[in-house]
Order: structure tokens, then C-alpha cells, then sequence
């Protein structure tokens, strides 16, 4: 299945390991990632606990927007700072961030069950970023008309 932005909508749960090979550390998230209409598409909020190393748990959430745009998914940041755009038939893509270089593979294979990885590298940056969703009972696919 190729999943179109309103198959996103409603509650998954996020596990995230993060394999930091510059800092020799494993990191770990645990939440869930919640799409709800707004902003011209679905708000994304990512909430959980982050595990960094041996460092203390921290509380961690981040959000984007998601909008349908030129036949593919564009993602922005929270702020309406463009960050990537994808399509579900052709899931790669990649945001230059100088002087860092991000790759992202979204993986639908196993749908409803997703996959991103993201390789991230540069002078201070060399990480892979595997985010593994599988939808939560609360999920819903509901999206209002016109988005």
C-alpha cells in the first residue's frame, strides 16, 4: 500500500533508536506521534522520554507539519521552515543543513507498521536515526474536508 496523508492522521506509537558513531553512544526515544489537522495539513507532536548514553532521561517532544504538496508529502518544521519532501510511492529524500548533510528512507512495506531512517553526516555529525511507527488503538484517519 502507498498511504496518501490521510492515512497518517491519529496516534502511533514511536520507538527511536538513534546509533551516534562520532559519540560512541546509543540513544533511545519511547512516545508517540500524534497527526491532527491543522495548519493546511496534519500538526505532527512527537512526546516521550529520550535515553542518551548513560545520561539521565529527559522529557522530549518535537512537532512538524505535514502538508500535500507537488504530488508528495512536504515536511516543515513546527516553525514553516521547509525541512524535506517525499513521496510514498518514492520515499527518499534529503535536507542539506550545512555543513551537515541529512538522508532520510521512509519504509511502507509493512503497512500500517512504518519505518524512517535517517543518515545524518557532516564535520560534527555522523548518526543513523531508525523511527519505527505502529498505529495506536486511539488512531483515527479522520481529516476534515479540504485538507
Amino acid at each position: 500500500m502507498v498511504p496518501d496523508l490521510s492515512d497518517f492522521a491519529g496516534g502511533w506509537r514511536l520507538a527511536r533508536r538513534i546509533e551516534d558513531a562520532r559519540a560512541g553512544l546509543t540513544g533511545r526515544f519511547e512516545g508517540q506521534a500524534v497527526f491532527r489537522p491543522g495548519a493546511g495539513g496534519l500538526v505532527v507532536t512527537e512526546t516521550g522520554v529520550l535515553r542518551y548514553g548513560a545520561g539521565q532521561p529527559v522529557q522530549a517532544e518535537r512537532r512538524y507539519i505535514w502538508r500535500v504538496e507537488a504530488g508528495g508529502i512536504a515536511v516543515f518544521f513546527d516553525d514553516g521552515r521547509p525541512f524535506h519532501r517525499f513521496s510514498p510511492a518514492a520515499p527518499e529524500a534529503r535536507h542539506d543543513c550545512a555543513p551537515d548533510l541529512y538522508h532520510v528512507r521512509y519504509d511502507f512495506s509493512v503497512w500500517p507498521r512504518w519505518r524512517v531512517v535517517w543518515h545524518v553526516t557532516g564535520p560534527r555529525k555522523n548518526y543513523v536515526m531508525t523511527s519505527d511507527h505502529t498505529p495506536m488503538k486511539t488512531r483515527s484517519s479522520a481529516m476534515p474536508t479540504g485538507a
